[in-house]
């Protein structure tokens, strides 16, 4: 199995690729890693050093792999925070160029843009391009609930909305939606949820919420679930195995108090699930 990776990375702790690769690499997959940016840090300390790779850099990476012959093997695409307009353009032309030499090549849209509590942080015209180019493009798309709202245009204040929403989703181009971060009105506030949605059903699973506040848990958890997915696992299972193992993640980061998600020290839950949490239909 063989998943391209074009994302942002930093050399200190765990958000895009640097949050991607070692969880699919636990689970056995071959990854390709195109950096988009290559930061000291995250940018939530307030102050990094390091890149942004140049549009041409990126190009130049796509043309070599492309005269190697390697895109026929690329059995899937995932794609996360979009530096500016241009960036955003050269991954969707080279999701096009897989699909034109592989075309059951999955591509899997985790569609940075913002969340509830800051809204949006992505630079001007990025959010326009995630919904108007590139979702019509993913196979699989892992939108929060703040993403979800926005994609579609619909608020989401309980179960049927959720599910109205990710059906509007679902009728534009993706066949699997992910929405993670959910936190409905009708819920428990003690819980955080995640729901899975194909054309034949819907799964939503809850945890606990944790005291933390940290990076990258998004992009490990839509690292996780198009590997699942694209191994084979049904979306119950697909959606168990990736809440479990991230949950682990989590768990372990606020024991540690850490502010970098414990990727590394949970690895083992993340190639082995735990069977703690369980999904439930509701679709």
């Amino acid at each position: 199995m063989n998943i391209l990776s074009i994302q942002s990375s930093v050399v200190y702790g765990h958000v895009g690729n640097s949050a991607a690769v070692f969880p699919l690499q636990r689970l056995g997959v071959e990854v390709w890693p195109i950096n988009t940016v290559h930061f000291s840090n995250h940018t939530g300390y307030g102050s990094w050093g390091g890149a942004v790779l140049p549009t041409p850099v990126v190009e130049d990476i796509v043309r070599g792999l492309s005269e190697r012959g390697v895109l026929t093997r690329c059995d899937g695409l995932l794609s996360g925070y979009m530096g500016d307009v241009s960036l955003g353009r050269v991954i969707l032309d080279l999701v096009q160029k897989v699909r034109a030499v592989h075309p059951s090549a999955a591509y899997c849209l985790d569609p940075v843009m913002g969340d509830t509590d800051s809204g949006f942080y992505v630079r001007p015209g990025i959010s326009e391009l995630m919904r108007d180019e590139a979702l019509p493009l993913a196979t699989v798309i892992t939108p929060n609930q703040f993403e979800l709202e926005y994609l579609t245009g619909r608020p989401v204040v309980d179960l049927e909305s959720t599910i109205s929403a990710v059906n509007i989703l679902r009728d534009r181009g993706p066949r699997v939606v992910l929405v993670t971060s959910l936190s409905r009105p009708d819920g428990d506030p003690n819980t955080i949820e995640v729901l899975g949605a194909d054309e034949q059903s819907a799964y939503l699973i809850a945890t606990p919420r944790l005291p933390l506040s940290v990076n990258g848990a998004g992009d490990a958890t839509a690292a996780i679930f198009f590997a699942q997915w694209l191994m084979g696992a049904s979306l119950p299972v697909a959606l168990e195995k990736t809440v479990n193992s991230i949950f682990a993640v989590l768990a372990l980061t606020a024991e540690k108090n850490a502010r970098e998600i414990q990727l590394v020290g949970a690895q083992e839950e993340i190639a082995n699930p735990p069977a703690r949490f369980k999904a439930v239909r509701v679709r």
